[in-house]
Parts: structure tokens; C-alpha cells; sequence
């Protein structure tokens, strides 16, 4: 019986992983006005995801105007010409659907799932967000509010809430990726309607997005609804501000101190990774699982579990566009001064650095990258999302079922290599985040 089982078993994790690395179908088309469409046909569960990516992130911004392009995520909710003020949410939640949206340093994505038969509901919204956006006086003021109530919540009184924003600013001394998409309050405050007007006609635009429909559909009619909402909306300019800034190689350390509202110490270090589409990128994601990627990770077993130093260790792996950053960043155990922990840390990325990673530890992250990629492509929305930022970032849609392919690729001798070439003790970030002295304000 057991042996039946055990065969049984087998049987199924084998069909389930065939049938997981199936290729992703999609069928792509662009309309004249610049809009790029993606469709993506599986009708198992009457639902489907559509999204809208806009190739417009915090990078995109003036110095000066920081925030922008995530003040512009929230005001797009705040309804259009059609739809009256705070009933975009509503009309989706009341045909059973849910939305979401999000601003990275690159893109601004937003989506809605909704049951199947609504689909063509929710390409007029999506569209009437893109036609007829409602950006007044009284839309900015109230969303100027919630921004900083989201900054007072998310960073300014959350403990170690701080670490992305004072980490970038020191990560970057050249490169817009130096201020976070929060931006800065005092931006927002001082910038006038028309600034925000001007911003939204340079970027929200059919030719500057990616439309993507991902489920329960028939092809040629989503075509047709994505043409008949989407196809009479005006192209917007030729050409997109695109910072063209290389982030010089940083050649010596920079370390500071921040004092926050906590009671344990943090340590945190930052090292600067080459563009997300740069071949190394690959090697490197593996090589920041192995260091920090959950409980069987190295720096979790070593510091955590063995030596105790350490509460916790975390990685914030950041690939952006132009150039990203490994942030990884351990709270102290109580008693252990923050500079042990660094020793302990710094010890660690030394040894890989010399002697890299051993083959079953590098088959065991084969299989948790494998696994990763599964489960990215598990949901309408996953499906949805990765399939506009192939094309986006990868210059193809079908990267989508390409990139286990370049994980293949890479061999152990390559974790060994990209930790000498990217995890250079010389040119890091090293923050302490240490609890405010008993006497400040």
C-alpha cells in the first residue's frame, strides 16, 4: 500500500510539473493609436484579470516634483468625466470584482479581476481611466491627504519603515532611482494643478501602455471590446522622458547611522546589481535566495538558528530598469553589539565570494527558482502582470516562457563569479538603525 502511495504520488508531481512548465499562449496585437494588447485565453475559471501597465515610475520625475507618478496611482481612482467621484471602486466591487494597483520606480500597473461575463465592464473602466481621468483641484487636495497619511503610516511611524528611502538616497548619487515612489511631501504640496495635468498627458497614453486580458475569454471578441474602448483614445507624444543616467560604480564605502523609533538594532547593507535584463541578473537572484531566501537560507541557518546574533535576515532584492539594488538588512538578538553581527555577515559573503556555493546547495536553489516561477504564473493576475512587463522590460512577450530558460543557463561557477563582480565590500551601503537616545524629541 505504501509503495502504491509513494508510486502515486510520484505520478502526480511529475504531471503537475509538466503541466506547469506548459508554454503560456497568448495572442498580441497593436492599435494604431500606440496601445499594445495582450490576451491570454484559459477558461477553466469563469474569471479574468485585466491590467493596464503604464511605462511611467518615480525615475520618470522632475527633482524637483518627486511623487508624481504614485500621487497619479491614487488620483486614477478618484473617478473620471462618466464615472462620479469615488465610484471606481464601487462599480467594480459590485459586480463581485476586486482592483488594486501599484507604482515602482519604473512602471505604474493597475488591474481588476472580475467574473468573466463582466469583462467588457471592465475595459470601459480601464478605459475611462485612460480617456477621461477627473484630475480637478478637489481630486489633488484630497490626494495629497491620503498620500501623507499613507507616508506617516507606511514610513515616518512604522518601525525601520525608513530603511528603502534612506537607503536609495545613498545607493544612488546620480540616478532618479535616489528618491523612492512615495516622493517628497513637500513636492506635492508646492505643485500646482496645472504641473499634474501636464504630467498625466506625457505618460498616461495609449503608446506609453500595455493592456493585458488573462482568462476565462474568447480572443476575438476581447479584441473587439479592447478596439471599440481603447482604439478611439488620441495617441500622446512621440517620444518619453527616459532618464539617461549610468550610476557610477561606487568605489569606496558609505556608512552612516540612523536613529528610529525602535527598540533593536538593525543593520543594514546595500550593493548596486547591473540592469534586471542584464545577463547576470539571473545568477544573481539565485545568489540572494541562497543568502537571505527564507528559513533554509545561509545567512537565516548561520546568524539566526546557529549562532543566534541575529532576530531575523531579510533581503529587499530590488531589479529596476536602469540598474538595481541587493538591500539585506538583519535585526540584532538582544545583547549583540550591531558591529558582532556585521563581523558575522561580512564573514559569510566572504567565504562564498572565495569558495563559492556547493552543488547540492545549487540544486536545491535550481529547484526553489523553478518552484518560483510556477507559482508567479499560478493566478489569472500573475499571468496577467508578467506578461506586460516581458514585453515591457524583455522586449517580448514571450519571455514570459523563456526565462526559466536563462535560469538553466546559469552554472554554479556563476554565483561564485557575480559575488566577487556585485557583493564588493568597497562600494556598499552599511546603515545602523539605532534606537533614538532616551533624551531626543
Amino acid at each position: 500500500m505504501k509503495r502504491n502511495i509513494t508510486l502515486l504520488i510520484g505520478i502526480y508531481l511529475t504531471s503537475f510539473w509538466v503541466q506547469a512548465q506548459n508554454a503560456i499562449d497568448f495572442r498580441e496585437v497593436t492599435l494604431d493609436n500606440g496601445l499594445h494588447l495582450i490576451m491570454h485565453q484559459d477558461n477553466s475559471t469563469p474569471i479574468v484579470a485585466v491590467s493596464v501597465l503604464y511605462h511611467v515610475g518615480s525615475k520618470n520625475e522632475n527633482p524637483d516634483r518627486t511623487g508624481f507618478a504614485h500621487f497619479f496611482e491614487h488620483l486614477l481612482f478618484e473617478g473620471t468625466e462618466n464615472i462620479g467621484r469615488g465610484e471606481y471602486m464601487n462599480k467594480i466591487q459590485a459586480i463581485g470584482g476586486t482592483l488594486n494597483a501599484f507604482t515602482s520606480s519604473d512602471i505604474t500597473y493597475y488591474y481588476e479581476i472580475v467574473p468573466s461575463n463582466y469583462l467588457e465592464t471592465a475595459l470601459y473602466m480601464e478605459s475611462e481611466r485612460m480617456l477621461h481621468p477627473k484630475i480637478d483641484q478637489i481630486g489633488v487636495d484630497t490626494q495629497r491627504d491620503v498620500i501623507k497619511e499613507e507616508k506617516r503610516q507606511s514610513y515616518d511611524n512604522r518601525p525601520y519603515g525608513t530603511i528603502l528611502p534612506e537607503t536609495m538616497k545613498r545607493a544612488f548619487s546620480e540616478h532618479p532611482y535616489r528618491w523612492t515612489p512615495i516622493g517628497s511631501m513637500e513636492d506635492l504640496d508646492a505643485a500646482r494643478l496645472d504641473e499634474f495635468i501636464a504630467f498625466h498627458k506625457s505618460f498616461y497614453v495609449p503608446n506609453n501602455a500595455t493592456l493585458t486580458i488573462a482568462g476565462d475569454i474568447d480572443y476575438d471578441q476581447a479584441e473587439a471590446w479592447a478596439r471599440a474602448y481603447f482604439e478611439e483614445i488620441p495617441s500622446g507624444p512621440d517620444d518619453f522622458f527616459r532618464p539617461d543616467v549610468t550610476e557610477p560604480a561606487k568605489t569606496t564605502e558609505i556608512r552612516d547611522i540612523i536613529y528610529d523609533n525602535i527598540q533593536i538594532p538593525a543593520i543594514i547593507q546595500a550593493y548596486n546589481l547591473p540592469p534586471k535584463n542584464h545577463p547576470d541578473s539571473y545568477a544573481l537572484e539565485m545568489l540572494s535566495t541562497y543568502l537571505t531566501g527564507g528559513n533554509s537560507s545561509l545567512m537565516t541557518k548561520e546568524l539566526v538558528d546557529k549562532q543566534q546574533k541575529a532576530l531575523g535576515v531579510q533581503a529587499i532584492p530590488l531589479d529596476l530598469e536602469d540598474g538595481g539594488v541587493f538591500i539585506m538588512y538583519a535585526i540584532t538578538n538582544m545583547g549583540v553589539d550591531p558591529g558582532e553581527l556585521e563581523t558575522e555577515i561580512d564573514l559569510l559573503l566572504k567565504k562564498v565570494r572565495e569558495e563559492g556555493i556547493s552543488e547540492n546547495e545549487f540544486q536545491k536553489l535550481q529547484n526553489i527558482i523553478e518552484n518560483d516561477l510556477v507559482s508567479k504564473n499560478s493566478s489569472m493576475e500573475g499571468i496577467a502582470q508578467n506578461l506586460a512587463e516581458a514585453k515591457v522590460f524583455y522586449g517580448g512577450t514571450n519571455y514570459v516562457n523563456e526565462e526559466l530558460d536563462y535560469f538553466r543557463k546559469v552554472k554554479q561557477e556563476d554565483l561564485q563569479r557575480v559575488a566577487n563582480d556585485y557583493i564588493n565590500l568597497d562600494g556598499r551601503v552599511v546603515l545602523y538603525y539605532l534606537p533614538k537616545p532616551a533624551d531626543s524629541e
